[in-house]
C-alpha cells in the first residue's frame, strides 16, 4: 500500500471517528428532550410531587438550555470548541446519578437544569465543530449525522420507555400493589442509569479529538491550526485553508484600521445579512409547528378520528418516519445543496400542513361550546370533576342549544380550558367512547406553577399569589364530534408527510444554515443569539399552542404553522445562497462582496 493511500486511509478513520464522537452528542441531545416522557408516569407514581412540582421537573431541561445558550458563544471562544464539547459531556454525566439516586424534589431539578444547561452548550458547540473542522465536502453529511443521532436519542429514549413499561406490565399481574410502586421506582430511575454510557463515551472521545483549527488560528496558534487540519485533509487542501484564513483575518484588520467597524460587531452590513438570514431560518424552523405536532401528536390523532391503539401506533410511525428520512437528507445534503433541499421540505411542510387544517376545519366547525355547564360543576373548593362518558356528553350537550342536541348520541371529545388568576390551562383530550378513561380533573395545581421562578417563564407578567387564591373560572369547554376512522389516517398521512418533508429539509439543514452563514469572527456568539431566537420561538408556541387550540381548534394553529412556513419558503428559495462545495471562507466572502 503506497504512503499516500494509507495517508488517505488515516483521514478517512479521523473523519469517522470524529463525526462519532459529534453524533454521540447529538444523541444525548435527543435523550435530554426525549427521556423525561419515558421516566414521568412512574416518577408521578411514586415521588409524591404534585403537578405543578412535575411540570417544572419537565420545563427545567428548556430552562437549563436557554440559560447556557446566552453563554454558549463566549465559552466557546473562551476555552475552545473541543473542551466545551468535554465539558456539556460531564454536565450530562453528572446530572444521571444526581437523577437517578434523589429523594427530593431539589435534586432532581438541579439534575435535570443540567441536562438541560448540556443540550444548550452541545445546540451551539458540536455544529460550530463540524462547520470549522469538516471539509467542505463533509461539512454537510457531518451536521447531518448529528442531526440524525438527534433523532435517535429521541427514538432510543421512546424504545427504553416501551421496554420498562412491558416490565411494569408484568409486575402489575402478580397484584402485589407494594412490590409494583417499588418497581415503577426502580423504573423511573433506571431509565436514567441507561442513559449514562453514550455520555461517558462522548467525555472521552470529546477528549480524543483535535481542537478547531479555525478557534487556535485566530489565536495565533498557526501550527496547531495546522496540524488539526493535516488529522482531516490532506497537506494542499491544509495549506489552502490556511491562506484564506490569513487572508479572511487580514481583511478583518484592514477594516478595523481604516475605520469600517472591524469589531467584528453584528451591526456591521457583511455581518447583519448572514445573521439575519441565520435568525429567520431558525425562527421559522420552530414556526412550523414541528415540536408541538410531535409532542402532542397522539393528542392530534385522537381528535382527528383515530382510537387510543391507533394514535399510539401513529406516533410509533411518526418518529421513525422522523428517523429514517433524516437518513435520506444526510445522503442528499452533499448532493443536493442545502439551498434545495430547505426549498423542497418547506414547499412540502407548507401543503401537509394546509392539508391537516383543511381536515380539520371540516369538522371544528361543529364543535360547541358548553362551559356554562361546566362552571355549574365547579365546587366550593373551586375544583371540578367531570366523568365524560356518553351519558355525561350527551347530557352537556343538550345544554347547549339546537348545534348542540344535534351531536346527541354521537362520539365525541372534550376540551376543557379554565383558569386561576392570570393562569390558563386546558385538559387533555377525553373521548366519550371511552369507558375506562380517568375523569377530567380540574385543579389549582394542574394549572398555578409551584414556584415564582416557573411562573415567570409560564406568564411573566401574572401576578402569582392572586392565583393561588382566584376562583376557578371556565373558558370554554368544546365538544366535537369524533371524525371517522377514515378521516383519521387520512390525517395521520399528511402529518407523517409533513415529518418527511421537515426531516429531510429544516431537520437536517438548520444546523448547517446556523453553523455555516455565520462569518468566522461573529460565529459563536452570532449562533447563540439565533438559537436563542429559535428557543424563544419554541417555548412561545408551546404555551400558546393548548389554549389557542382549545378556543380556536386545531385547524386554527395548523394555518398559522403554514403561514409562518410560507416566510420559510421564499427565504429558502429567493435569498439564502447555496453553501454546498464552498469553504467557510468562501461563504464569508460571498457576504463581504454583497455588502460592497
Amino acid at each position: 500500500m503506497s504512503s499516500s493511500s494509507t495517508l488517505n486511509s488515516a483521514h478517512s478513520g479521523y473523519n469517522r471517528f470524529l463525526l462519532l464522537v459529534a453524533g454521540l452528542g447529538g444523541l444525548l441531545y435527543g435523550v435530554d428532550v426525549g427521556i423525561i416522557a419515558s421516566a414521568l408516569p412512574y416518577l408521578e407514581a411514586t415521588s409524591g410531587l404534585n403537578a405543578g412540582q412535575l411540570s417544572f421537573i419537565v420545563a427545567a431541561v428548556l430552562l437549563g438550555s436557554v440559560i447556557s445558550t446566552l453563554f454558549a458563544g463566549t465559552l466557546a471562544d473562551w476555552m475552545g470548541r473541543k473542551y466545551l464539547m468535554a465539558l456539556s459531556g460531564v454536565l450530562f454525566v453528572v446530572s444521571i446519578p444526581m437523577i437517578a439516586l434523589s429523594h427530593g424534589y431539589g435534586a432532581l431539578v438541579l439534575g435535570r437544569l443540567m441536562q438541560g444547561v448540556s443540550a444548550g452548550l452541545i445546540g451551539v458547540v458540536i455544529p460550530l465543530y463540524l462547520a470549522e473542522c469538516l471539509s467542505k465536502d463533509d461539512r454537510g453529511k457531518g451536521t447531518g449525522i448529528f442531526q440524525w443521532l438527534l433523532t435517535a436519542g429521541i427514538v432510543t429514549a421512546a424504545a427504553i420507555g416501551i421496554y420498562f413499561s412491558y416490565r411494569v406490565d408484568q409486575v402489575s399481574k402478580l397484584g402485589d400493589a407494594a412490590k409494583l410502586l417499588a418497581f415503577k421506582d426502580t423504573a423511573w430511575r433506571s431509565i436514567f442509569w441507561v442513559s449514562l454510557p453514550p455520555g461517558v463515551l462522548f467525555v472521552i472521545g470529546s477528549f480524543m479529538v483535535a481542537e478547531s483549527p479555525r478557534w487556535l488560528y485566530r489565536r495565533g496558534k498557526i501550527d496547531a491550526a495546522r496540524a488539526a487540519l493535516l488529522r482531516s485533509r490532506s497537506g494542499e487542501q491544509a495549506e489552502i485553508e490556511l491562506k484564506e484564513m490569513a487572508t479572511t483575518i487580514a481583511a478583518e484588520q484592514a477594516g478595523s484600521t481604516s475605520g469600517t467597524g472591524g469589531s467584528g460587531s453584528l451591526l456591521q452590513r457583511k455581518y447583519v445579512i448572514p445573521f439575519v438570514l441565520a435568525c429567520i431560518i431558525l425562527a421559522c424552523n420552530q414556526a412550523t409547528g414541528v415540536n408541538s405536532i410531535i409532542g402532542y401528536n397522539t393528542t392530534i390523532l385522537l381528535q382527528s378520528g383515530l382510537s387510543d391503539v391507533a394514535a399510539h401506533w401513529g406516533y410509533l410511525i411518526l418518529t421513525s418516519v422522523n428517523f429514517l428520512v433524516t437518513m435520506a437528507g444526510v445522503a442528499l445534503v452533499d448532493l443536493k445543496g442545502r439551498k434545495f433541499l430547505l426549498s423542497v421540505g418547506s414547499a412540502g411542510i407548507i401543503v401537509s400542513l394546509l392539508v391537516v387544517g383543511a381536515l380539520f376545519r371540516g369538522n371544528e366547525k361543529l364543535r360547541v361550546d358548553t362551559g356554562a355547564a361546566v362552571q355549574a360543576l365547579v365546587t366550593s373548593d373551586q375544583k371540578a370533576s367531570l366523568s365524560f362518558n356518553q351519558a355525561a356528553a350527551d347530557k352537556l350537550l343538550a345544554s347547549a342549544g339546537d348545534a348542540g342536541r344535534a351531536l346527541v348520541g354521537k362520539p365525541s371529545t372534550l376540551v376543557v380550558i379554565y383558569s386561576y388568576g392570570d393562569f390558563r390551562a386546558a385538559t387533555s383530550v377525553a373521548r366519550s367512547d371511552e369507558p375506562t378513561a380517568k375523569p377530567v380533573e380540574l385543579t389549582r395545581e394542574s394549572c398555578i406553577p409551584s414556584t415564582s421562578v416557573e411562573a415567570f417563564f409560564k406568564n411573566p407578567f401574572a401576578d402569582l399569589t392572586a392565583a393561588r387564591t382566584a376562583p376557578l373560572k371556565i373558558e370554554n369547554a368544546l365538544i366535537t364530534p369524533v371524525p371517522s376512522e377514515s378521516n383519521g389516517w387520512i390525517t395521520a398521512i399528511a402529518i407523517f408527510a409533513f415529518m418527511a418533508c421537515f426531516a429531510i429539509g429544516p431537520g437536517v439543514c438548520v444546523w448547517l444554515a446556523l453553523s455555516e452563514l455565520m462569518p468566522t469572527r461573529i460565529r459563536s456568539n452570532g449562533m447563540s443569539i439565533a438559537l436563542l431566537i429559535n428557543q424563544a420561538v419554541s417555548t412561545t408556541i408551546a404555551a400558546v399552542f393548548l389554549p389557542t387550540v382549545g378556543r380556536y381548534g386545531y385547524s386554527t394553529m395548523f394555518f398559522a404553522f403554514a403561514g409562518c412556513t410560507v416566510v420559510y419558503f421564499i427565504t429558502a428559495a429567493f435569498f439564502l445562497p447555496e453553501t454546498k462545495g464552498r469553504t467557510l471562507e468562501e461563504i464569508e466572502e460571498h457576504f463581504a462582496k454583497g455588502a460592497k
